[in-house]
């Protein structure tokens, strides 16, 4: 199983100063990959109010495929994106920003996609917020016939492409999509199409029912469960650093193939302080 970091987008900061210590750091501390989340536009509440989303327009998020770029400079961790809203992008645009994520990576990437909850994103972006659950499936179906061959027809009902195609593909062919599922109706399409998916719920009855919905639904669809990847997420405290070995060891069980220690949230000051309390972590877990 292997042990990676959630990036702390929200605590980061705006300097490329940060950017550089915490990744160069993460490294170092034996950490296998860096996952990122992704939000475009953040919402004024003051216009659209009652506002009860967990981000909003003060809240800090590098764009993942630029940071990437940036990152694949410096580090050779795994990057990840947790997720990329895919509905509310352009298909072939990043498909295009994935590739060269793949490259710049020399393949270490995954490619997480996911509908997303900000309905004032989608307006703002010009894509239907109503229908992203239906038009992704076909989103990936393209992603993936993009990022593996040289010219793509496809005339679907959400996408069409007339003989055209990337160039230079990835090294990567497809790129792993990974999917971020919240429900039922997630959880199958994430068995039905994807080569790893990002639960919501811990270790536990919760979790033990989302991936018997996954399990079920790709062999219904011809696919071997046991091919899917899983990564879970683990928020780390720092008064129970020594819990985590535990904690680890339950994502093991539940059959995770990666897991991500997540230090966003915990009030930490800068950039030293989640590093030093991912350096805890690292020897808690026998990284380092």
């Amino acid at each position: 199983m292997q042990i990676g970091l959630v990036f702390p987008q929200t605590e980061i900061g705006d300097g490329r100063e940060g950017l550089h210590r915490y990744a160069v750091g993460a490294e170092a501390l034996g950490f296998s990959h860096l996952l990122a989340y992704d939000h475009i536009l953040g919402a004024d509440p003051a216009v659209h109010s009652p506002w009860t989303g967990p981000y909003d327009i003060d809240t800090t998020f590098h764009e993942p495929f630029v940071l990437f770029g940036y990152l694949s400079a410096i580090c050779s961790l795994e990057l990840v994106t947790g997720i990329i809203i895919l509905p509310q992008r352009q298909t072939a645009l990043v498909a295009k920003q994935a590739a060269e994520v793949d490259i710049l990576t020399g393949g270490k990437f995954r490619l997480g996609v996911g509908l997303g909850w900000n309905s004032v994103e989608y307006e703002a972006l010009g894509k239907d917020f109503h229908d992203r659950g239906r038009r992704i499936g076909e989103q990936v179906q393209l992603l993936r016939r993009l990022t593996s061959e040289r010219s793509v027809n496809l005339k679907g009902v959400h996408e069409s492409v007339l003989g055209a195609g990337i160039a230079p593909l990835p090294v990567q062919r497809p790129i792993p999509v990974w999917f971020g599922a919240n429900s039922p109706v997630a959880w199958r399409r994430a068995g039905r199409l994807a080569d790893g998916w990002f639960p919501q719920q811990q270790p536990g009855n919760g979790l033990e029912e989302a991936k018997a919905v996954v399990d079920d639904a790709a062999r219904a669809a011809g696919r071997d469960p046991g091919s899917i990847g899983m990564e879970g997420r683990v928020p780390l405290d720092p008064a129970g650093v020594e819990k985590l070995p535990s904690a680890l060891a339950d994502w093991e069980r539940a059959g995770a193939t990666h897991v991500s220690l997540n230090t966003m949230r915990l009030g930490l000051a800068d950039v030293d302080a989640h590093l030093e309390l991912l350096a805890k972590a690292a020897k808690a877990c026998g990284l380092s």
